[in-house]
């Protein structure tokens, strides 16, 4: 890495969630044990920064977003022991840790909940947000799981008061003005990086600094908690990443990056809805159209580039034709929606299990700038199960094998967390790493190759972006430049082939294919034939 440029502009992350990853212990829980097992396969892959999902202690209503003590692993995936191996495991393969810190809200069985609501007179009632009467509710102000909850306040029996709660209403918020709060949380990153993660994804990054109806955050300087724990989080381990969850319209999502002081990285989520958008058209205009929305980051700060988190694919933020395009094409049946605004389904089925479109948007997505970043399973084409409820029907167990219980656990079915996809199209006994391992030709190894591929040029990162001109509407092309070297990335979202040409500018170019090793000279316009979702990563010099 160059003196100065932080890690994560580089970064390749992979999203993972420890229960469902690989049971290490026998008891049919995921766990770190598992985990740390895996890290050479992950390590293969070409990952080089691995995100968490939150496994600190809680009741575990939410996925484990109801944290009940920060400072401690949940029992159901290990020990504090258990975690250090893993790390430790990571950091010989060089791979990196970041880990979700969960700042807008605690579980109602925190210690902290307790005490407030148990003495109005503790200074822990403050790191709440209280009301003694039912408060109004300014407009807009939404529980963020529409249909779920009904409201935002919740009346406590105990407290005799109510209590705000933008998530489940076991999910009390916590009183961001409150310096004392604030401390706790700084208490916490402390503990943390202390073990030697590095860095964390802030959940809900908006709602931590108050956007939320109520003036909570200072009104003159919403964002300053950003900066100090962006400051804090430097002052502890340099080069430490905070990765903000922040889904907002386009314009005011760059105030997060602030002057490069905030957050490093922020989801790209509206660029996720783009691609869908353009695949669902087979037109890559809504991508164009998305690149321009995009408000430019700081140096040293950049996105993450993904094409399915955990949760639900969210197009509350783009234009609702784009919405009904990708529904309509991707998510049809009202079972695979979720809060009428997004989709609860995997990448592979959402594209009807054809590996040339999966590898499609896997090049799209790898091939952007920013730190390209995907989620256990999405290498392989798993599936989703969408008769789990919720956010549990794209978290199911990873799929190691065609074994018994996909190899993901040795204990008896009965006592799985959750059941892996054992039917239809994309069974694990189907659908699984050791079935792809060794085919040169695998969903698993072209997503290796383009992983590689991208970690082999540093122009991806390093050189100026293009936005490139194409004849053909199907197909999307960008690329980079370096003073003479040029990379350009062609995708043909389109079931047709096509002889697409680009033009290149004033100058011509000798490019080859990094895939097949064919070479193209090109002088002001570049002719490339292209198959039916098809892609082409050409590199090489200008002829100046």
């Amino acid at each position: 890495m160059e003196a100065g440029i932080p890690w994560y502009t580089d970064a390749v992350i992979y999203g993972i969630d420890v229960e469902k990853f690989a049971d290490g212990n026998g008891d049919g829980i995921g766990d770190f044990v598992g985990l740390a097992e895996k890290v050479p396969y992950i390590a293969e892959l070409g990952v080089t920064c691995i995100w968490l999902l939150p496994f600190f202690a809680s009741p575990d209503r939410d996925n484990g977003y109801d944290v009940s003590d920060y400072y401690h692993i949940g029992t159901r995936v290990g020990t504090a022991a258990d975690f250090l191996a893993f790390l430790h495991k990571a950091g010989e393969h060089g791979i990196r840790v970041i880990i979700d810190l969960v700042a807008n809200h605690t579980s109602d069985e925190h210690p902290w909940f307790e005490a407030a609501r148990r003495d109005e007179k503790s200074h822990f009632r403050d790191y709440y947000v209280w009301s003694p009467d039912p408060p109004p509710v300014e407009p807009g102000t939404h529980s963020i799981f529409p249909g779920e909850e009904t409201s935002v306040w919740t009346y406590d029996e105990v407290a005799r008061a109510y209590y705000f709660h933008k998530f489940y209403h076991f999910q009390p918020d916590l009183n961001i003005a409150n310096p004392a709060v604030r401390a706790e949380i700084e208490r916490v990153i402390d503990y943390w990086l202390s073990l030697g993660i590095s860095g964390f994804r802030i959940d809900a990054a908006p709602l931590v600094i108050g956007q939320n109806g109520l003036e909570r955050a200072n009104p003159t300087d919403p964002h300053g908690i950003l900066r100090d724990l962006s400051a804090y989080v430097a002052q502890r381990r340099p080069g430490g990443l905070l990765l903000g969850e922040v889904n907002l319209p386009p314009e005011e999502m760059g105030r997060y990056f602030g002057e490069g002081d905030q957050l490093g990285l922020l989801f790209n989520f509206m660029m996720a809805c783009y691609i869908f958008g353009a695949m669902a058209r087979q037109d890559a205009t809504p991508i164009y159209q998305g690149l321009g929305l995009l408000p430019e980051p700081p140096t040293h700060c950049g996105w993450a580039n993904f094409l399915r988190n955990l949760d639900e694919l969210d197009f509350s933020q783009v234009p609702e034709d784009l919405k009904e395009d990708v529904f309509k094409a991707f998510a049809p049946d009202e079972a695979m929606q979720a809060f009428g605004r997004g989709v609860r389904r995997r990448l592979a089925p959402m594209l009807g299990g054809d590996q040339r479109r999966i590898e499609l948007a896997l090049s799209l997505v790898i091939s952007m700038r920013g730190a390209p970043l995907l989620v256990y399973g999405d290498e392989i084409g798993m599936g989703e199960d969408l008769s789990q409820e919720g956010r549990s029907a794209v978290r199911t167990p990873m799929q190691w094998d065609g074994e018994a219980n996909a190899g993901f656990s040795s204990a008896a079915a009965g006592k799985l967390v959750q059941t892996p996809i054992a039917k239809g199209a994309f069974s694990y006994k189907k659908v699984n790493v050791a079935r792809q391992k060794g085919d040169p030709a695998s969903l698993l190894n072209r997503t290796k190759r383009l992983i590689m591929a991208r970690r082999s040029h540093q122009i991806f990162s390093r050189g100026r972006a293009l936005r490139l001109e194409c004849s053909d509407k199907a197909v999307f092309a960008h690329g980079f430049e370096d003073g003479a070297e040029l990379m350009i990335l062609l995708h043909n979202l389109s079931d047709r082939k096509t002889s697409a040409v680009v033009d290149l500018g004033p100058s011509a170019a000798v490019l080859s294919d990094l895939f097949n090793g064919d070479e193209i000279a090109a002088d002001t316009a570049l002719k490339v034939e292209i198959e039916p979702f098809g892609y082409r990563w050409l590199g090489g010099q200008r002829r100046m």
